[in-house]
């Protein structure tokens, strides 16, 4: 991914601003009113969502991690600057919820994909050494559907000998081009060592002034 210098140095100040929690809702009722333009994390639980968070801005402790899979059990608003509204989706594909509590995620998730206006792009987070597992094809159909723009993340990728992560990107490009909703540009990352950390930057913060989604 190319990406020049003036782009790297738009993204390096959006993610410099303070970034603080606003609220964790379990409900769509409880979703904050903004008008901030709008950017989910989505991905199965344990892929790295709040490391990532946590490396695009700066904060060691802004979005919690854990050991535990399935820790984050609402959304969690994050307000970047007054510029951007980060938001934490709970984690899916964790065998250890009870029905009724992963029932209770995916309505949270879908009131929230379909009726949130504001919405520019979910990122969807792909663990670099498992790849797309059937719980991220739900997600991409249901994003799909929602016609809600959404772009694969590979998390982790310091784990995985380069000859597999070009494997990989090989696959996912052949799989999303058949997702109506999929950006076509794939990011590659690895919170632990920083990598492609400023090239998300700049690439969301071509949508902080957007107006749709």
């Amino acid at each position: 991914m190319e990406i020049d210098q003036n782009e790297m140095e738009t993204g390096r100040l959006l993610f410099a601003q303070n970034c603080e929690f606003l609220i964790s809702a379990a409900a769509f009722d409880q979703l904050p009113d903004s008008d901030l333009p709008e950017i989910a994390f989505a991905g199965r639980s344990n892929v790295g969502k709040s490391s990532l968070l946590n490396a695009l801005t700066g904060r060691k402790n802004l979005a919690r991690t854990s050991n535990t899979p399935g820790r984050t059990q609402q959304v969690n608003f994050f307000d970047l600057g007054g510029r951007m509204m980060l938001t934490d989706l709970p984690g899916y594909g964790y065998a250890r919820a009870s029905k009724s509590v992963v029932d209770q995620w995916t309505r949270l998730i879908k009131s929230y994909l379909r009726g949130r206006v504001q919405l520019r792009r979910v990122c969807l987070l792909i663990d670099s050494r498992h790849g797309l597992k059937s719980t991220d094809r739900e997600a991409m159909d249901l994003m799909d559907e929602a016609a809600v723009a959404y772009q694969i993340i590979l998390t982790k990728c310091d784990k995985i000998k380069p000859a597999e992560l070009e494997n990989l990107l090989a696959k996912t490009n052949t799989e999303i081009s058949k997702h109506v909703a999929a950006h076509p540009e794939i990011l590659v990352t690895s919170s632990f060592r920083s990598k492609g950390i400023e090239e998300m930057r700049a690439a969301l913060a071509t949508l902080a002034n957007s107006t749709s989604k």
